[in-house]
Parts: structure tokens; C-alpha cells; sequence
């Protein structure tokens, strides 16, 4: 069992509002949050990290080169840039270089993964990553040559280490997680998220094990619906016990690489009215005392995100932790269950038996 802690930082967005760059920056870099699941549209979209906060270290070769990376449930592919990467974005990060590496290995693949705003291109290698501790050699990764946008110049991670399913891996590279699973470098096949609330330390990936002293409000084990991205089948959405949001049905993603809670529009339209925000999402600080929760109802259980969950504060301002989301009609109804209910519950990600285990945090 290896623990990977996450550091707390600031996101993003923050960054740009703080240097007066965010309002200009949304003008220019206008983007569909679906984009990230539904190939044909794109790959992966990077601006979802736009508010992402939640970051770990992993190194690369020997002697091992360190690189922040998002530990993200929404992607499948390890990333980071390269000495070959002339973009801005790369020459402000931590770049691999293969030359100072005795064990890296080169190939003449070439990876490309879209984004709303760009690509980012590359080649890829293999070399010994190293995980809390858990070496696994000759994993195959990608060595960035350019990056997309002039935002990724403001990010504070270098890489992405994507924890989904090889189906959805771009140019077929195996996700470090199986390669773990398949060298037997993990005591159980599954891994586990803790996300701390507001400025408290403590976040962690677990990998091989479950920390029982997060588990003892009992696990609710949910089957996946989908092998590609970790997704659910959620039966509704309530409030105050009436349904307001997927009366038929829908599917879930649970996803580590999106902070806010993805909701299709016309579902994200009726709660900012039930919960009285503005159409941007902005509330009232003091009317959030008396907000009710939201209510997923997901396998026959009732899983709620409080108003502490989904209200973020900052700088004095309230808004909601929602994010409205397009998605193809013939697709049906997706939401992207992020960091926001992330935060209320221990989420262990099984492959042994392909289910995520949710247990609700005091």
C-alpha cells in the first residue's frame, strides 16, 4: 500500500483573477466541459483543470526527474513536458530530459491528444516511473513538444497522470495503474482519493488499499457502467425529496481532474433557480445557511452534497460549485461528479471488480 500525499494550491482561475487576466482569458478560450467524454468532439479538455487545486509529485528515470502531476480519474495517459518543447507553457516547468536518464528508452511513436484551445503533441518513451515509492519500469509515457494555450503557462502542475481505463488511452499506452496491477506492485487491485475541505492538509491517493479509518460510516459499492472513464448510473437528482434534475436516469463520471460539479443545461438552469443564484452562479453569503442539500441517488442509495460542499467562498464572494455542460443529444444526460462531491466522500476506484466504493466523510 503506497500513499501519495496531494498538496492544496491555488488553482487556475485564481491565479489569472488575482493578475486581472481571468475576464480576458474565458473572451478568448471559450470551451464545452463535455469535450473531455466524448471523443469526436475532443479527447480531453484541458480547462478543466482551469479549477483544479488538488496536486502530487511523481519522478522519472534514473536519477529520477520529479514532476507535479494532476492524478486524474478522467484520462488515461502519463504526460509531461520535454527539453524538446519550446512552448512558453514548457519553459517555465519541469522538462524530462532523456539524455540525463540511463534508462529511458526511445520510440518513434508520436503522441496527440486535442483540446478545446489546441494540442499538445509529442513523442513517446518508456522509463522507470516512480509512484510513493512504487517503481514501475519501463512505462510507457508521453514527452511533450508543444502545449496548448497561453493558459498552461499559469498552471502550477507540469503533467497528468491519468488513472481511467486503457480503452480511452490516446495512441494505445498503457496507464501506469495497470501496469502496477500487471507487475503486481499493489497489494489490491484498486486505489483510494481523500480530498481535504477548505484549507485542510491531508489529501492523498492511495494505491493498493483502503485507509479504514475514512470507511467508517461503511462503503456503498456502485458497479460501473462503462469501462472507460469511471462512470455510474445515477437513477436522480433531488432536493428537498422532490426529483429536479435526471427523473429518467443518467450517467456519472466520478472525476478527480474536475473541481466543480458538471451538470447538462437545462438540469444546471433549474438549480440556479431552486437555489436562487444568478445565471453565473454567484449567491448570496448569507443565504447559504439555508440552502438544502442535493440529493444523488445513485444503486438504490441516497448520496447528498451538502451546502458547505457546493458553495465556494472566496475573497468575501459566494457562488456555487456547478458548472453548466453541453452534451451531444444522442449521448443522453452526463454529469461530471467532481472535486465539490469528491470532497464529501472517500472514493476507492476498484478494478478488481470494476466499482466505485463511496463512503460519506463526517
Amino acid at each position: 500500500v503506497h500513499r501519495v500525499p496531494l498538496r492544496r494550491m491555488k488553482s487556475l482561475r485564481q491565479r489569472l483573477q488575482e493578475q486581472g487576466l481571468l475576464e480576458s482569458f474565458l473572451k478568448q478560450h471559450p470551451y464545452n466541459l463535455a469535450a473531455k467524454y466524448f471523443p469526436g468532439i475532443a479527447v480531453e479538455s484541458l480547462e478543466n483543470y482551469m479549477d483544479d487545486e488538488y496536486f502530487g509529485t511523481i519522478s522519472i528515470g534514473t536519477p529520477p526527474q520529479e514532476f507535479t502531476v494532476v492524478f486524474d480519474t478522467g484520462s488515461s495517459n502519463l504526460w509531461v513536458p520535454s527539453v524538446f518543447c519550446s512552448s512558453p507553457a514548457c519553459r517555465n516547468h519541469n522538462r524530462f530530459n532523456p539524455a540525463q536518464s540511463s534508462t529511458f528508452l526511445s520510440t518513434n511513436d508520436t503522441l496527440f491528444i486535442a483540446y478545446g484551445t489546441g494540442s499538445m503533441t509529442g513523442i513517446l518513451g518508456y522509463d522507470t516511473v516512480d509512484v510513493a515509492g512504487i517503481n514501475v519500469r519501463n512505462q510507457i509515457f508521453g514527452l511533450a513538444e508543444t502545449e496548448p494555450g497561453d493558459f498552461f503557462y499559469y498552471t502550477p502542475f507540469d503533467g497528468i497522470l491519468g488513472l481511467a481505463f486503457p480503452s480511452i488511452a490516446s495512441s494505445g499506452a498503457t496507464p501506469v495503474f495497470d501496469n502496477m496491477m500487471m507487475e503486481n506492485l499493489v497489494d489490491r487491485n484498486l486505489f483510494s482519493v481523500y480530498l481535504s475541505r477548505d484549507s485542510q492538509s491531508g489529501s492523498f491517493v492511495l494505491f493498493g488499499g483502503i485507509d479504514p479509518y475514512y470507511t467508517t460510516r461503511g462503503i456503498s459499492w456502485i458497479p460501473l457502467s462503462a469501462e472507460t472513464y469511471w462512470q455510474i448510473t445515477m437513477e436522480s437528482v433531488s432536493v428537498n425529496g422532490v426529483p429536479v434534475a435526471c427523473s429518467s436516469g443518467c450517467q456519472a463520471i466520478v472525476d478527480t481532474g474536475t473541481t466543480l460539479l458538471a451538470v447538462p443545461i437545462r438540469a444546471f438552469r433549474t438549480l440556479m433557480r431552486l437555489l436562487g443564484a444568478s445565471s453565473s452562479g454567484e449567491i448570496s453569503c448569507q443565504a447559504v445557511n439555508n440552502l438544502p442539500s442535493l440529493i444523488f441517488h445513485i444503486h438504490g442509495r441516497e448520496f447528498p452534497v451538502s451546502p458547505r460542499a457546493y458553495v465556494l467562498r472566496s475573497n468575501g464572494y459566494c457562488s456555487l460549485g456547478l458548472q453548466g455542460m453541453d452534451t451531444p443529444t444522442e449521448e443522453g444526460e452526463l454529469w461530471i461528479l467532481g472535486d465539490v462531491f469528491i470532497r464529501e466522500y472517500y472514493v476507492i476506484f476498484n478494478r478488481a471488480n470494476d466499482s466505485v466504493g463511496l463512503s460519506r466523510l463526517p
